[in-house]
């Protein structure tokens, strides 16, 4: 029998009874856009890593797009995001008028490289753009090394974003990411560790008049009524039926992130000394995202697929093709001292699956096929 890559039925099983009350009380309410669940799922969102103000969306590429808005990002702003990860982190930089500037990677932790970060913004200067915001990307739910980076965009007069898509959750030294930009965000897609069932995002920030800006720009630029329009906005508001599920899943959260640890822990257990395993830096914390090793070439992983298919295993690689490879992208600047790792990493990265519910019986099976 195959396996899931990510067992959304075995989460729903622990909670139906309980998203079943939640989702007939929304039926007998008829609040279905903007009702009191959005806001109460907002508030422990925002308890939960930190911040002071949550404000949900959409989706998650529409939260880093609020995010640019609400900072004034425009046309001859340079916006640096790192190449190797989902296109929305780059994706929503043209939409306000600016410029992605491509960014490599750290080979062992695959975030954002502080050394290429400073040779990229030299290279905006030098071909005429303002460096106006870093956004660093917690890729597969580890945290991003905040701190350097946020001093080298403070050095340059720079805002940060923080993209927690897949992170949304994990410990840098001690605080929970959420809270430890000018703005974060994060996405509710179904996969991502806390999802809903269709689109969702959120915004987090501690500056009030910031989460001011945000509130009006997902609501079509309102003022203090919603039929006053006072900028040119977006239509991006979580549905209530999303926000009563997501609090559901926000009560079992902290459970699953710890269940994730002991999944990793195991898989690193199995694979360590035949394959690369991820690394953590100390103080930081994973939610495991996805579970990623990294083969010596393009050929082992290809092998290691096979033989994964073969045992109904499921794989995938994220991400094939890095940004600045790809068609929509790569007319835009990067660091000009290339984007070795990026490229690299690329060929040769393979992720396994990864769920809370995925029990010691699987994770051997899993463990097996990939060893071969």
């Amino acid at each position: 029998m195959s396996l899931a890559f990510i067992d959304l039925a075995a989460q729903q099983s622990r909670i139906r009874p309980a998203l079943d009350r939640a989702i007939a009380q929304i039926l007998d309410e008829g609040k279905y856009i903007m009702g009191p669940q959005v806001g109460e799922l907002e508030k422990k969102l925002a308890e939960f890593c930190g911040a002071t103000h949550c404000l949900s969306c959409a989706n998650g590429t529409d939260a880093l797009q609020l995010a640019l808005m609400a900072l004034g990002i425009k046309a001859g702003d340079a916006v640096f995001v790192p190449s190797f990860t989902f296109a929305a982190t780059a994706e929503v930089v043209p939409l306000v008028g600016a410029t992605p500037v491509f960014v490599d990677v750290l080979p062992d932790t695959f975030n954002m490289d502080p050394e290429s970060l400073k040779r990229a913004i030299v290279h905006a200067r030098d071909i005429g753009l303002n460096p106006a915001v870093v956004i660093p990307v917690d890729l597969f739910g580890l945290p991003a090394d905040y701190d350097v980076l946020i001093a080298i965009a403070r050095e340059n007069g720079m805002k940060v974003i923080g993209d927690s898509a897949q992170g949304w959750g994990g410990v840098y030294h001690g605080r929970v990411t959420g809270s430890l930009c000018d703005i974060s965000t994060t996405s509710f897609f179904p996969a991502k560790p806390l999802g809903c069932y269709g689109d969702g995002g959120a915004l987090f920030t501690d500056d009030a008049e910031l989460a001011a800006l945000v509130d009006s720009f997902r609501v079509h630029g309102k003022g203090k009524h919603k039929y006053y329009n006072e900028r040119i906005g977006l239509n991006s508001r979580l549905d209530t039926l999303q926000a009563a599920i997501l609090i559901e899943k926000l009560a079992i959260y902290a459970d699953e992130i710890e269940a994730r640890q002991i999944v990793a822990g195991r898989y690193t257990d199995g694979f360590s000394g035949q394959y690369e395993t991820p690394h953590v830096p100390e103080g930081l914390t994973s939610i495991w995202a996805q579970y990623t090793l990294k083969m010596k070439d393009t050929a082992e992983r290809e092998a290691l697929q096979a033989r994964a298919s073969a045992a109904k295993v499921p794989t995938v690689v994220y991400y094939p093709v890095p940004l600045h490879r790809q068609t929509a992208y790569s007319a835009f600047p990067a660091d000009p001292a290339g984007l070795t790792v990026s490229d690299d990493l690329a060929g040769r990265v393979v992720s396994l699956p990864m769920h809370p519910y995925l029990g010691t019986q699987d994770q051997d099976r899993i463990i097996a096929a990939v060893i071969g």
